[in-house]
C-alpha cells in the first residue's frame, strides 16, 4: 500500500507553490488515562508497529492512518504519555524533540492531535496550553464524553474550540463516533498557520517578555521560553538580557518563576467556565463506590492477593498444556526430521540447533500470552493503578515503585514475561532496578533441578518426625531468592540507580469495561515482539551451545551389538540396568548413550567443565557438574538431560526418572569418594536460585533495555552471587560437620 499523501502547501507559502508530495505525518499527544491508546487502535486498527526509540527504552508506537478514503494513509505516531513539554523525564525528551524535529527517525508532525479527557478537562488542557506553543498546526480529540455525560456534564465543543482557537471534535473510540469528522478535522489543519498561545502573563512580566523579543529573540515564544527556562540561551547578548530580565522580577516578585503556570490554569478557568454546561454530579458513583472496598486499608490487599494469586495460578498451570503441546510438536518435528534426513553434522545442526533453538523460543509464548492477557484487562479495567496504589509503601521500602510488584509476580513463572511486564513503570531507573532482580524469583524453570535434588537425598527425610524436608527445602528457595532480590534492590537503588524515593503520582481512572480489541492487540504485540527480537538472540545462542557440546568430534567409534562399552558395563555393576518403569536398554541403546556421553565428555563444552572444575571445586561441583552448568545456560532445566547424558542413563530422561536419581546418587569422584550428598545437592540448588542461566531472559534484558551493557551486568553480578552463596554453603556445611 502507497503511503504518499500530497499534502497542501503551508500557509504562508508563495502564491502558486506547488502541493508537496509525501507522506503526512500526525502525532497523538495527550495525559496518560487519557483514552489515548483506545484512540489510537480505533484510528489505525492492526496495522501498527512497536520498537523503542533508539537509546532509550520508551516505547514507541507507529500507525497508519486512513485520513480519506481516496488518499494514502497517513503516518500516526502515538507520543508517550505525558502531563507536559517541561522535559523532567525521558517520555517529556523525546515528545519534545518529536514536535519540534529534533528526533531523526520521525520526521516533524504535520498536525498535532491532542487528546483531552472530558471528564478532567482543566488538568488536561494544560498540555494544550503548551502545544499551542509547538508551532504544529492543532486539533483536539475531546475523548470520554459519554462518561462526561453520565456525570451530568454537557461540553460546549464549538464555545471550547473558538476560546482555544483550534478545532475541538468529540470522540467516543469504543463506538468509533467522531473519528470520521477528526480526519476531516486533521486534513484541513494541514498547511494551516499554526495556533498561538491566548493566555498571557502580568502586565510586568508581559513587558519583560516584549523586551526579550526585541533584544533578539525569534518569537514571543522564544522569548517565554529564555525567560523561564532552566538553561539560559548560549547567545552572550541574550543571555545578559535574560539574566537583567530576571533580576527585575524577582526585585518585584520572589515567586516570579511560578508565572507561567498560574497564568496557564487562569486562562484554563476562564476556558472551561464558558465551554462546559452543568455541574459535575458530586455523589459518589460506581468507582468511588467500588474504591471504598477496593482501596480499603484491611480489604484491599485481601483482594489483591486474590487477584495476583488468580493471575499467578493461571500463568503458572494454564500455560503447562499449551508449552507441553508446543515441546511436544517441535519434538516430533525434530524427529521427523532426523528420520527423513541422513545422519550426520548438517542433521544435528537443523534438529539440535535449529529446531531446538525455536522451539526454546516458543515454548514461552502461551505463559507470555497469558500474562499480557491479565495485564491489559487489570489496565483497561482500570485496576492495575490500585494495585500499584495498594503496594506501593511496601515497594519504596526497597527503592522500588509499586508496579513492580506485578512483573515480580509475574517472574515466579517465568522471568521473560515478568521482565516485559516492566513496560507499565514509567521511571526509568525503578524499572531498570526491577528488570535486574526479576531473575532472582524462582521461575518454573527451576523446578526440574529442585525435584531431581529433593529426590535424590530428600525424599523420606523428615524434620521432628513429621516434617517433610524435601517442602522445606523448596520453600526455602523461593524465599531466598525473594530475600536476595529485595536486598540487592536496594543496593541498586543507593547506589547506580540511585534515586530518591519514587513518589507515587497516580491518576485512579475510573472503571471500565475491558475492551477486547485492545487486550488482544496487547498480547499480539508483545507475543510478536518477543519471537521476533529475543528469537534471533536465543537462536544465535542455541546454535554456539549446540556447536560447544558437539565440536570436536569425538574419535570413540559405535559400540558394536555384540560388545558393550565399558559405560554399560559400569551400569551393570552398579545395578543402574533394568531399573525403573522403563524395560532394560538394549546393548545398542546403551552403546549409542555411552558413545553420547562420551562426545560430551570430549566436547568444548567438556573441556571446559574441566577447566572450571578448579574453580568449581570449593563449591562441592566436579568437572560432571560443570558441564551442566555450562549447558543450562540455555535453560536452567537442561542441566537434568545433560547430566542424563553424562551419566550414560540417556538424555531424554527425565527429573523424576528413578535411573537418572540413582546415577546421582551412585556417581563417584575419581578416589571412590561420592560425587553427589546432600550438602552438593543443596549447594546445587542455591547456585541455581541465585545464578542467571537462561539465555532467553538475557536476550529479553537485552531488548527491553537497548543495550548489551545491562544483561551482561546482570549475568556478572548474579554469578557472583551464586557462587558466594553457594561457597557459603558447602564450605559452611563442611565446618559444621555436614555431608
Amino acid at each position: 500500500m502507497s503511503s504518499i499523501l500530497e499534502s497542501p502547501p503551508q500557509a504562508d507559502a508563495p502564491a502558486g507553490a506547488g502541493a508537496e508530495t509525501r507522506q503526512l505525518v500526525v502525532a497523538l499527544a495527550g495525559n496518560p488515562n487519557a483514552g489515548k491508546t483506545s484512540i489510537f487502535n480505533a484510528l489505525t486498527g492492526l496495522r501498527q508497529k512497536v520498537a523503542n526509540y533508539p537509546g532509550v527504552t520508551v516505547e514507541r508506537k507507529e500507525g497508519l492512518w486512513t485520513l480519506d478514503a481516496e488518499l494514502p494513509p497517513a503516518r500516526l505516531v502515538d507520543l508517550p504519555g505525558l502531563y507536559s513539554l517541561d522535559a523532567a523525564s525521558i517520555d517529556e525528551e523525546i515528545a519534545r524533540d518529536i514536535l519540534t524535529g529534533r528526533m531523526e527517525e520521525v520526521p516533524a508532525p504535520d498536525v498535532v492531535v491532542a487528546v483531552v479527557d472530558a471528564t478532567n478537562l482543566e488538568r488536561n488542557l494544560y498540555l494544550v496550553t503548551q502545544l499551542l506553543e509547538a508551532g504544529r498546526p492543532l486539533v483536539v480529540a475531546l475523548s470520554m464524553v459519554d462518561l462526561a455525560e453520565r456525570s451530568k456534564l454537557e461540553i460546549d465543543a464549538d464555545g471550547l474550540s473558538s476560546a482555544l482557537g483550534i478545532p475541538v471534535v468529540p470522540i467516543t473510540a469504543k463506538t468509533k463516533r467522531g473519528l470520521d469528522e477528526l480526519a476531516r478535522a486533521v486534513l484541513a489543519a494541514v498547511g494551516s498557520k499554526p495556533p498561538c498561545a491566548l493566555w498571557r502573563l502580568s502586565p510586568k512580566a508581559e513587558a519583560e517578555v516584549r523586551r526579550l523579543y526585541a533584544a533578539g529573540a525569534p518569537s514571543r515564544e522564544e522569548a517565554l521560553r529564555d525567560l523561564y527556562s532552566d538553561e539560559l540561551p548560549a547567545d552572550p547578548e541574550r543571555r545578559a538580557a535574560v539574566e537583567a530580565a530576571r533580576a527585575r522580577l524577582s526585585g518585584s516578585d520572589p515567586q516570579w518563576w511560578q508565572e507561567p503556570l498560574t497564568a496557564r490554569y487562569r486562562w484554563i478557568e476562564e476556558v472551561t467556565g464558558g465551554a462546559v454546561r452543568g455541574v459535575k454530579d458530586e455523589r459518589p458513583g460506581s468507582t468511588e463506590r467500588i474504591d471504598r472496598f477496593v482501596t480499603h486499608r484491611f480489604f484491599g490487599p485481601i483482594l489483591l492477593l486474590l487477584v495476583m494469586a488468580v493471575v499467578f495460578q493461571a500463568i503458572f498451570s494454564w500455560a503447562t498444556l499449551p508449552m507441553d503441546l508446543i515441546d511436544r510438536a517441535f519434538g516430533a518435528l525434530g524427529e521427523a526430521v532426523r528420520a527423513h534426513m541422513p545422519v550426520g553434522l548438517l542433521t544435528d545442526l537443523v534438529v539440535d540447533g535449529v529446531i531446538a533453538g525455536v522451539g526454546g523460543v516458543l515454548v514461552f509464548l502461551p505463559q507470555i500470552l497469558l500474562l499480557f492477557f491479565f495485564i491489559a484487562l487489570l489496565e483497561d479495567s482500570g485496576y492495575m493503578s490500585r494495585a500499584a496504589f495498594l503496594v506501593d509503601r511496601l515497594m519504596r521500602g526497597v527503592g522500588l515503585h509499586g508496579k513492580a510488584f506485578m512483573p515480580l509476580l509475574s517472574s515466579f513463572a517465568c522471568a521473560i514475561p515478568g521482565i516485559m511486564a516492566t513496560r507499565t513503570i514509567e521511571n526509568p531507573k525503578d524499572r531498570l532496578a526491577t528488570i535486574l532482580i526479576a531473575p532472582f524469583m524462582s521461575c518454573s524453570a527451576r523446578l526440574p533441578v529442585y525435584t531431581l535434588m529433593i529426590a535424590a537425598f530428600f525424599t523420606d527425610v523428615r524434620l521432628f518426625g513429621f516434617v517433610p524436608v524435601g517442602v522445606l527445602l523448596m520453600l526455602s528457595m523461593y524465599l531466598l531468592g525473594i530475600v536476595v532480590a529485595i536486598v540487592v534492590a536496594w543496593i541498586l537503588k543507593h547506589t547506580i540507580l540511585k534515586a530518591p524515593p519514587p513518589p507515587l503520582v497516580l491518576e485512579l481512572p475510573p472503571y471500565r469495561v475491558p475492551s477486547l480489541v485492545n487486550v488482544l492487540y496487547t498480547m499480539r504485540t508483545r507475543s510478536w515482539l518477543f519471537v521476533k527480537r529475543a528469537g534471533t538472540v536465543i537462536l544465535t545462542i542455541s546454535i554456539l551451545l549446540w556447536a560447544l557440546m558437539t565440536f570436536p568430534r569425538s574419535a570413540v567409534k559405535p559400540v558394536p551389538d555384540a560388545q558393550e562399552g565399558a559405560a554399560v558395563q559400569e551400569m551393570r555393576e552398579t545395578g543402574l540396568e533394568g531399573k525403573g518403569e522403563s524395560a532394560p536398554l538394549t546393548a545398542k541403546a546403551e552403546g549409542d548413550t555411552a558413545d553420547e556421553g562420551a562426545q560430551l565428555q570430549q566436547s568444548y563444552a567438556g573441556r571446559l567443565g574441566h577447566v572450571l572444575e578448579p574453580l568449581i571445586a570449593p563449591l562441592g561441583f566436579d568437572w560432571k557438574m560443570g558441564i551442566g552448568l555450562v549447558a543450562s545456560f540455555a535453560a536452567r532445566e537442561t542441566i537434568v538431560s545433560t547430566l542424563s547424558i553424562v551419566y550414560n542413563v540417556g538424555k531424554d530422561t527425565n527429573a523424576e526418572s528413578p535411573s537418572l536419581i540413582e546415577a546421582v546418587r551412585n556417581a563417584k569422584r575419581p578416589d571412590g569418594s561420592p560425587a553427589w550428598t546432600p550438602l552438593v545437592a543443596v549447594s546445587m540448588m542455591v547456585f541455581f536460585v541465585l545464578a542467571c542461566q537462561c539465555m532467553s531472559t538475557v536476550a529479553v534484558v537485552r531488548r527491553e533495555t537497548n543495550s548489551w551493557r545491562w544483561p551482561l551486568f546482570m549475568v556478572a553480578y548474579m554469578l557472583v552471587i551464586a557462587y558466594v552463596a553457594s561457597f557459603v554453603t558447602y564450605q559452611g556445611g563442611k565446618l559444621l560437620g555436614l555431608s
